[in-house]
């Protein structure tokens, strides 16, 4: 938060926001939401005003604008669907935009010139990116899912647009039932407007806002543009699997600072509606599988440690970033717990289960997930029992790290109807 107070007395209120390790290869950067914004300062698009970029100090200076984001967190269901309307209406005009007037070509790049360059241009850079930690780093849902994209990338496109391409709820800000300003444009770049409605089906799964019963189809009657719903069924298995890579990275290797609880839950709730969401856009059947008993004793040492952290710790801190993180080392403890009760069981049955899949058994879970991997790689399984068994093992993930999941719970998908 920014106060600027002019020779005359008056007040400017700004935000201030630096890129401190701006990453010279990636599509994401404060530097392209700041000039996105300033190209949509002129048009009906609710944006923060750019007041300043320093290209030295990879610095913006924005307007500090008015309202609240939580649209989620509303108990008025009247207000939280006018204002999730309103969003859409906003929406549908940024994708009628004409692109040639905007002037960004130099900062988004090259335009995408068929519909599978729209739905794979920024995944292959996300994947260019994160070329080293994927070369070494074995995740079957994450090669299936890659493989999945490029497979059944959208054949069509209505026009090409500016999309946000992180759009939804808490990525705006209103007052009363209206869309005050749209913020996070980092992503954004040249695509199909699919793009963004499947973007706004994967925020609405992370913070429920009503559903999207109806909104989707107003979206057509504003915009003249038709909904596919086969092609938001796609871009919002897109933005998971564009989410879901760095996530992966950063449970792998936790940098300092970080709420790797936080990022745990994010990984297993994605990866589980991952599956459930190709699995919807395929017509294929998934169950979730009875879990196991336990088998091991649980480690007494660390149920104390849970409850000095929980019972003793906790209640003489004040809130705040301290209290936040001994609530993560509760929960992270909590999960350490949960491995050791039921880890070798889950084990047990990922390696049957895979061997099964294979038509080989091979010795150990870390070998049979490599084997799993090439056979992908290869594309020698079908996908029905392979999209099976990648639920089934995202379901068990999911339950055994519960004391993490709980941050999210119940996250399910809205119907696109």
């Amino acid at each position: 938060m920014v106060d600027v107070t002019a020779s005359d007395g008056t007040v400017f209120e700004g935000f201030l926001r630096l890129d401190r390790n701006p990453v010279a290869d990636s599509s994401v950067s404060l530097r392209r939401e700041a000039l996105i914004c300033e190209a949509l300062m002129n048009t009906d698009i609710p944006v923060p005003q750019l007041h300043g970029w320093n290209e030295e100090l990879h610095a913006a200076l924005f307007s500090r604008d008015s309202g609240c984001a939580d649209v989620d967190k509303l108990d008025d269901k009247a207000q939280q669907r006018a204002v999730m309307e309103d969003f859409i209406r906003i929406i549908a005009r940024l994708h009628l935009l004409d692109i040639d007037a905007l002037g960004l070509d130099n900062i988004l790049g090259a335009r995408p010139q068929t519909p599978r360059d729209c739905a794979l241009a920024d995944l292959d850079a996300l994947l260019h990116q994160y070329r080293r930690f994927l070369s070494s780093y074995t995740s079957p849902l994450l090669s299936y899912g890659v493989q999945w994209l490029q497979r059944f990338a959208p054949d069509s496109v209505s026009r090409l647009s500016l999309v946000q391409g992180d759009t939804g709820p808490v990525n705006f800000m209103f007052v009363d039932d209206r869309v005050s300003v749209i913020v996070d444009w980092e992503w954004g770049h040249w695509g199909d407007p699919m793009e963004d409605l499947g973007n706004i089906c994967v925020r609405e799964f992370w913070n429920p806002s009503g559903g999207l019963e109806g909104l989707f189809q107003l979206y057509e009657e504003e915009s003249g543009l038709p909904y596919r719903q086969a092609s938001a069924q796609y871009y919002r298995v897109q933005q998971n699997i564009r989410g879901a890579i760095p996530t992966h990275a950063v449970c792998a290797h936790p940098p300092e600072g970080q709420s790797l609880a936080w990022y745990l839950c994010y990984r297993y709730v994605s990866d589980r509606a991952t599956c459930e969401g190709i699995a919807d856009a395929m017509g294929i059947e998934i169950g979730r599988p009875d879990m196991p008993g336990p088998v091991e004793e649980s480690d007494p040492l660390l149920n104390f440690a849970v409850r000095s952290i929980v019972d003793d710790v906790l209640p003489r801190m004040e809130e705040g970033f301290a209290a936040s993180r001994i609530l993560d080392v509760a929960r992270l403890t909590r999960c350490a717990e949960r491995r050791i009760r039921f880890g070798r069981a889950v084990d047990t049955i990922e390696c049957e289960e895979i061997a099964e899949l294979l038509g080989v058994k091979v010795a150990d879970l870390s070998s049979s997930l490599s084997a799993l991997d090439q056979a992908i790689a290869a594309q020698q399984l079908d996908d029905e029992p392979l999209l099976q068994y990648l639920a089934r093992r995202a379901y068990r993930e999911e339950w055994l790290n519960a004391p993490v999941v709980e941050l999210y719970p119940d996250r399910r998908w809205s119907s696109l109807d």
